[in-house]
């Protein structure tokens, strides 16, 4: 076993000067964006809450106009209402963005705080891809992945190799809290310690969920072990090319969305994904599921407003029900505020972890370097003498 453990010691400080940066990286802007929705809705408050609230709602045609008058140039690209009364229609630009809209009056009250929005699609992008572009993203979502994988190694073997030979709350305590050292090494030692102890299960959890999102083959996993067939994947085909006299939204945009509601029995909020083509595609939040995200997809004929397809979320087997779990447990989101916080003093714990991991491995380095100094100097003294 001693042998064993000393195996293990040396692929957790091997794995962890190799990853030290793009971890480090990842686990700080992990922890930015723990609270991006929080932060950003705060800000936009002002935008996404309607002041007065008064008669009745506008057709949907009339707010998609609204957003067409504002931006001229943008294509909508989705409209999403939601059953609060107070809170606006929100209709997404693709790539300008979106605005938000009085669904009582039509005006449009904003476009969102662009600055903070560019900052955190930013700190996104340095989290997924390390913010390479072009070509290069590729190659930064094959590294971030690739040091995920190896931030659950250290988490695991980390968690084995500070535990404790012999059990017991005497050899357990100085390792669980932090504690006056008289020395930088030690200082270091006791934090490294002590924040994997409190940390390690939570980003085993966080790193786990991240190689589903990274990889295929750990999404097939999923499948696999709750006994569902894997999804096969589509290839992804580039749009047809619209005329352009071609309307942003449907003429029947209104009968569709009443269509759509006609079903509805205390949904949370509904959103219709544009361009509609021969399907007009409804994303229904139920908002009666355990899983806060849990959505259900209702397909329409666009001609005759007839229902085509209603793919209820508790009809989804449990496979896809786990990965979507798992993608929003990797943000913390799944648990609220309480998640998205223990997310949140996780991620600063692994930049510690980082940092104090590095710390001792270049003092062992330099400790190392100096006995071999040493040891050289005996046997120039002893070639001399000799001669």
């Amino acid at each position: 076993m001693k042998s064993f453990r000393k195996v293990l010691f040396w692929i957790h400080l091997v794995a962890g000067a190799t990853g030290a940066v793009v971890i480090f990286i990842m686990c700080v802007t992990g922890a930015v964006l723990s609270f991006e929705k929080n932060i950003i809705e705060f800000a936009e408050r002002d935008q996404q809450r309607v002041a007065v609230v008064s008669g009745e709602r506008l057709p949907v045609s009339r707010l998609l106009a609204s957003a067409v008058e504002a931006k001229p140039n943008a294509k909508p690209s989705g409209i999403s209402i939601s059953a609060d009364p107070v809170s606006s229609a929100t209709v997404s630009l693709g790539r300008d963005g979106r605005v938000f809209v009085d669904p009582y009056t039509g005006k449009v009250l904003g476009e969102g705080n662009a600055a903070l929005r560019g900052f955190f699609s930013t700190t996104t992008s340095l989290h997924r891809w390390l913010a390479l572009e072009g070509d290069g993203r590729a190659w930064g979502k094959a590294i971030t992945g690739f040091f995920n994988a190896m931030f659950l190694v250290l988490a695991i073997t980390g968690l084995y190799i500070w535990m404790p030979r012999k059990l017991s709350f005497r050899n357990i305590k100085p390792v669980v809290w932090f504690r006056k050292t008289h020395t930088a090494k030690a200082r270091d030692f006791n934090w490294h310690n002590v924040t994997g102890f409190w940390c390690s299960l939570v980003l085993i959890v966080l790193t786990a969920t991240g190689m589903v999102i990274s990889y295929r083959w750990a999404s097939n996993l999923v499948y696999t072990l709750t006994g569902n067939e894997v999804p096969v994947q589509q290839a992804r085909k580039d749009p047809p090319a619209k005329p352009a006299a071609e309307s942003v939204f449907p003429e029947n945009v209104d009968e569709l969305w009443a269509a759509a509601n006609a079903r509805n029995d205390g949904w949370r909020s509904v959103s219709l994904r544009l361009p509609v083509s021969d399907e007009a595609v409804f994303t229904v939040d139920e908002g009666k599921y355990w899983n806060i995200f849990a959505r259900s997809t209702l397909t329409l004929n666009s001609a005759t407003a007839e229902a085509a397809k209603w793919e209820l979320y508790s009809e989804r087997n449990s496979g896809q029900q786990l990965r979507l779990w798992m993608r929003f447990t990797h943000t913390g989101e799944s648990f609220g505020l309480i998640g998205q916080f223990i997310g949140f003093v996780a991620c600063l714990g692994g930049a510690l972890l980082v940092y104090t991991g590095a710390a001792l491995s270049v003092r062992r380095l330099a400790r190392w370097l100096k006995q071999r100094r040493t040891a050289r100097v005996p046997r120039q003294t002893l070639a001399e003498d000799a001669i």
